[in-house]
C-alpha cells in the first residue's frame, strides 16, 4: 500500500513562492503517475498538475507558467514549485498517485492519496 505524505505548505505573501513535496513510501516510484490537486474554500477539487511515469507533465490553465511539477525517483519525492502565488491559490493541496498508467487522470481514479497540506496566500 503506497503512502504519500505532503509537506511544504504554509502562509506566504502574494507574489511569493513555496515548494510542496510529496514523499512516497515505496522505493519503486517509477511505476506511478503523480498528480497534484487542490481545493479552495467553498470550491470543488481541481487538478492542477501531474507528472506521468515517463515524465510527461501537465498543468491547469490557472497555474500554467507559475507552477512546475517534477519528480526525483531516487528520493521518492514529487515536487510542486509554486511561484507568483496569488490569493486565489489559497487551498488545501493533495498529492495522489496511480500505478501503471502513463497519463494524467482525475482524482477519483487515483489509487493513492495523501492527507494534504494547506497553502495560504495572504498579505
Amino acid at each position: 500500500q503506497l503512502q504519500l505524505v505532503e509537506s511544504g505548505g504554509g502562509l506566504v505573501q502574494p507574489g511569493g513562492s513555496l515548494r510542496l513535496s510529496c514523499v512516497a513510501s515505496e522505493f519503486t516510484m517509477d511505476y506511478y503517475t503523480f498528480g497534484w490537486f487542490r481545493q479552495a474554500p467553498g470550491k470543488g477539487r481541481e487538478e492542477i498538475s501531474c507528472v506521468s511515469m515517463s515524465g510527461k507533465t501537465n498543468y491547469a490553465d490557472s497555474v500554467k507558467g507559475r507552477f512546475t511539477v517534477s519528480r526525483d525517483d531516487a528520493k521518492r519525492t514529487v515536487y510542486l514549485q509554486m511561484n507568483g502565488l496569488k490569493p486565489e491559490d489559497t487551498a488545501n493541496y493533495w498529492c495522489a498517485a496511480v500505478a501503471l498508467i502513463d497519463k494524467c487522470i482525475n482524482w477519483d481514479d487515483m489509487d493513492y492519496r495523501g492527507k494534504g497540506t494547506l497553502v495560504t496566500v495572504s498579505s
